[in-house]
């Protein structure tokens, strides 16, 4: 083991593991377009995108540049009664890719931290108005919105990540996740017990937040477009108002630019990250309507209540601004196509295996799931030795590929997860 990987192993703690795992750790000597380049020599093919934000592959030149001129400029400067032109750049592109009404933008350094302001200023408007009762949320089960203590207090608290913190978070309301999946009708009774605790609650919840036709890390479900419709009108009717958290599926995930589109609605207030600066820096921002940010400037203390150091940092503004124009002048809605149906046709053997539950593709997103947990310690090295980097978690194996993957790299990728699934140790 090579000095620096020693020290990793001795001191270094990795999400969601645990110090001294025995699970595999990987250095990685560099990574480039779709590939990431092990220090043994080993090139894998990057199934998750670094957790679904690199869309545009690694060591872009484009985004290395817009780099690069930045830091001969400044490569920080704090927020606070200062601005500069990267910043004030990508908050007009903001409001110009994301729906009409949102028309101010409160950056912040990761998606966690947007969905706290998203709580926040909710919270704030409704005291503003008078209103203070209104502090808690509505959010549906199997939802993940983060791990900061107001974002994991919207996540699942029985199948989600965070349920040793329970009883020192604040208490949310929560409702079954819809049945009614990805393109198929919505009912009365996937929206009767939403409806009827937003009428047995109104005066005590803020907002309903929402990912929207995506739940990502609380189980990689797509549910119905018409349910996102029939909820917006559930807002407007019970006076309460709508985040929506579109951190993994922003900037083209879905098939839309913003998952929203598949609905045609807008939230009033919405969260985007990963994708933002194509995975370069971390970088986050929170948009919502100028009546929102106009009531709480009005109201006491006259100020939201809310401004993180990093917030706004040129470098990572930088990088967001070539990474969207990259996006935009691309024919991307052609590539998720392309990639869409790459991961119909290349998961398709997963279907005919009995310990495969389900499998499921919308947009550059693939999803089997197992009927049981995987083996972390079985499946990691089994996918890497394959030539692939696929991250599984819980019983999900799934796959989030840069919108730069070519087909012959798509079929290498999905010909490993459908090898190794098929081969895969599940764990009861």
């Amino acid at each position: 083991m090579n000095d620096w990987l020693k020290t990793d192993c001795d001191h270094v703690w990795h999400p969601y593991s645990a110090m001294g795992s025995d699970l595999p750790v990987y250095a990685v000597e560099s990574a480039q377009g779709v590939r990431i380049r092990l220090q043994d020599g080993r090139e894998l093919i990057d199934g998750m995108a670094s957790w679904w934000c690199v869309i545009h592959g690694y060591n872009h030149p484009v985004i290395n540049r817009a780099i690069e001129t930045q830091l001969q400029k400044m490569s920080h400067v704090m927020f606070g009664g200062l601005t500069h032109e990267p910043a004030v750049t990508l908050a007009e592109k903001l409001v110009a890719i994301t729906p009409e009404f949102l028309q101010c933008v409160f950056f912040s350094d990761s998606g966690s931290v947007s969905v706290e302001v998203a709580l926040k200023m909710a919270v704030q408007y409704w005291h503003a108005k008078g209103q203070a009762s209104k502090q808690h949320f509505l959010t549906i089960r199997h939802g993940y919105h983060g791990d900061t203590f107001g974002a994991m207090s919207v996540c699942d608290p029985v199948t989600g990540m965070h349920g040793l913190f329970s009883g020192m978070l604040p208490k949310q309301f929560f409702v079954n996740a819809p049945r009614c999946k990805f393109g198929e009708a919505c009912t009365e009774s996937d929206l009767a017990e939403f409806k009827q605790t937003l009428h047995q609650h109104q005066n005590e919840i803020a907002a309903v937040i929402l990912e929207p036709i995506v739940q990502g890390a609380g189980g990689m479900r797509f549910y119905s477009a018409e349910y996102l419709q029939r909820v917006r009108q559930l807002c407007d009717e019970f006076n309460v108002l709508l985040i929506l958290d579109e951190i993994a599926t922003g900037f083209g995930r879905s098939g839309k630019l913003f998952a929203c589109e598949h609905a045609n609605i807008a939230p009033d207030i919405m969260c985007v990250g990963k994708a933002l600066t194509g995975g370069y820096m971390t970088l986050a921002a929170t948009l919502t309507t100028r009546q929102i940010a106009q009531t709480i400037s009005e109201g006491n203390p006259g100020v939201f209540m809310h401004g993180p150091t990093f917030m706004a940092n040129p470098l990572a503004c930088a990088a967001a601004n070539a990474s969207i124009d990259l996006l935009l002048q691309s024919d991307w809605q052609g590539k998720i196509q392309c990639i869409q149906q790459a991961l119909i046709n290349g998961l398709a053997p997963c279907k005919d295996l009995t310990h495969v539950n389900d499998v499921r593709i919308l947009g550059a997103i693939g999803v089997v799931e197992m009927r049981h947990p995987v083996d972390m310690r079985t499946i990691q090295p089994a996918f890497v030795e394959a030539g692939v980097w696929v991250r599984p978690f819980g019983k999900l194996v799934y796959l989030m590929p840069p919108f730069v993957m070519h087909d012959d790299d798509l079929h290498k990728l999905t010909t490993a997860v459908c090898k190794v699934v098929a081969n895969i140790n599940t764990k009861k």
